[in-house]
């Protein structure tokens, strides 16, 4: 058979479309005081997905519930290509700091808003009097409370001094002629940039699993939880809900923690303890307990979370 005949008998393919993805195209979605996300242009769907993983295509020859299915196991065993087959551009504004945060995760295709061809956009993140949160004292590089308002009233005033300083000493460099390139360098990280990102399904959900975790920063936070619960669910639905599911509602076990459990399970207080003893868990600390042990605390985190006792405790 000739191809011009195989191509006569093949089916057409239609494009995926999305009614609800659709209904918010082009709009922007409030994210910190001046920031935003919006969808920009995407391609695929759940059904995507399916097709990729099938390699065949046949319209009502699956029922909804089989494709549903397929990208549960799909997602829950980690057969990532088929969820390569869908993207998505977005368009964002987002401050310089948690820009750099974002722009670490490097499986995207980036265009951003350049200051050595334009100005510098006219907005810095302010931070509400009650919002100033507190250095953790668990974990270097994240916070824990909130500093008393009336505090925070002080340095809200002192950072809008700064902003509103940083610009005026920027403007002046352009006005005299300073090259954008250098009179930029003083700005401060609190400053809007915008960019146009375009990643894969599969990445994307990598990035949210890691952003929208809770020890991470919640100004990256807040933008990845936009994404995900504004964008993505309405995008592909079941898979959405399988990654909440496998990736961010669910407990994953190390062979040691298997081992640890199953001794809690039967009621073997003494095994779990000499299993983590063995592995060097159980230092005692000069001032009572034991010293800190990121992998028991783990494992002590996960034991609560299923209300298991920690029988070391």
């Amino acid at each position: 058979m000739s191809n011009d005949t195989e191509a006569t008998h093949a089916e057409r393919l239609e494009r995926p479309r999305v009614e609800a993805l659709d209904r918010i195209l082009g709009e922007p979605i409030k994210v910190l005081d001046d920031g935003f996300v919006r969808v920009v242009d995407y391609m695929g769907a759940d059904e995507s997905i399916v097709q990729a993983a099938r390699v065949s295509y046949g319209k009502g020859t699956k029922k909804v519930l089989e494709d549903r299915g397929l990208i549960r196991y799909l997602l829950r065993h980690r057969h990532t290509t088929p969820f390569e087959m869908c993207e998505i551009k977005l368009h964002v504004r987002v401050p310089m700091d948690c820009w750099r945060q974002w722009i670490r995760h490097r499986s995207a295709s980036v265009n951003e808003y350049s200051t050595r061809y334009s100005i510098a956009i006219d907005a810095a993140q302010a931070t509400p009097p009650g919002e100033w949160r507190m250095q953790s004292t668990g974990n270097r590089q994240g916070s824990a409370g909130f500093l008393d308002p009336e505090a925070g009233a002080a340095l809200s005033n002192e950072e809008a001094e700064l902003h509103k300083e940083s610009r005026r000493i920027y403007e002046a460099r352009i006005e005299k002629g300073v090259a954008r390139e250098q009179a930029r360098k003083d700005l401060p990280l609190s400053t809007y940039t915008e960019a146009y990102w375009k990643i894969d399904l599969h990445n994307l959900l990598h990035f949210l699993a890691l952003r929208m975790e809770d020890h991470s920063q919640l100004e990256i936070r807040n933008y990845a939880k936009c994404i995900g619960e504004d964008i993505v669910a309405k995008w592909v639905p079941f898979t959405w809900e399988a990654f909440i599911d496998y990736r961010m509602n669910s407990t994953a076990l190390s062979a040691i923690e298997r081992e640890v459990v199953r001794a809690v399970a039967k009621g073997d207080a003494a095994l779990a303890r000499k299993i983590v003893e063995d592995r060097g868990w159980l230092e005692p600390a000069a001032s009572g307990g034991w010293k800190r042990n990121r992998e028991r605390e783990e494992l002590e985190s996960k034991l609560s979370d299923l209300n298991l006792a920690v029988p070391w405790k």
